[in-house]
């Protein structure tokens, strides 16, 4: 009876009332719960399926609100929206880590606001509201709960250094690391070269007045080679 109000609870957050709540509770169900042998019963196999029916969403979110932005700029604006951090706040908006069914131990250890936990879980979500009534449902779900951090979010939104890391995770590649080449010059006018390396990628260098900005245009540069932004000098 208890976990029946708070599944009510849960559905009013979010606005949709599931036909089959066992998809919902499935969906709730952490791996640490899983027991034997038997068909899966945690959310695992739900947060595959929401996964990508949050990428097709976003992806079409991003084509409305953006006519003119290239395909660099809206992969930028979608690894910011699609990555595991967004996720969790998202969930952590509707208290979703209260609804989790979770091992003792897990509950124990603060999974209720674990990073990875939540952004699972608001995927697996996703994929149950796909599973009980369709993608146009799951689609309006996504717009309203993804909605204050996707409107009037610019091409632009952010700096080459966080553009750059938002990029890398985006493409599971390590963060990028900065190392300092050269620095020259009177301390009153001092003149920086510093490299922006990535495991499984060309590092890039880019100078500058200060370090700061040496390592922004090294991430610049590495942006514009992989071809997430344009040479702002070629238009």
């Amino acid at each position: 009876m208890l976990r029946a109000r708070k599944f009510k609870e849960l559905e009013t957050a979010i606005g949709y009332r599931f036909k089959n709540q066992a998809l919902l509770a499935t969906a709730l169900t952490h791996a640490s719960v899983r027991m034997g042998k038997g068909p899966r019963t945690d959310n695992e196999r739900l947060e595959f399926i929401g996964d990508r029916v949050l990428g097709l969403a976003v992806s079409e979110i991003l084509i409305d609100a953006h006519p003119k932005a290239s395909e660099g700029e809206l992969a930028r604006i979608y690894n910011r929206l699609v990555r595991g951090e967004t996720c969790a706040r998202v969930a952590r908006e509707i208290n979703l880590g209260a609804h989790l069914i979770l091992s003792g131990s897990e509950a124990d250890s603060g999974g209720r606001d674990k990073e990875t936990i939540l952004a699972d879980a608001i995927e697996a979500l996703l994929g149950a509201v796909f599973l009980d009534t369709g993608f146009e449902k799951a689609r309006l779900l996504v717009r309203r709960l993804w909605h204050s951090f996707y409107s009037d979010l610019p091409a632009n939104v952010t700096d080459p250094k966080s553009a750059l890391q938002e990029w890398a995770q985006g493409q599971g590649l390590p963060l990028p690391e900065y190392v300092e080449i050269s620095r020259h010059g009177p301390d009153h006018a001092p003149h920086f070269t510093s490299e922006v390396r990535i495991t499984g990628r060309k590092p890039a260098q880019g100078q500058g007045a200060s370090k700061r900005a040496a390592e922004q245009a090294a991430a610049s540069a590495l942006l514009v080679r992989e071809g997430v932004i344009k040479d702002a000098a070629n238009g």
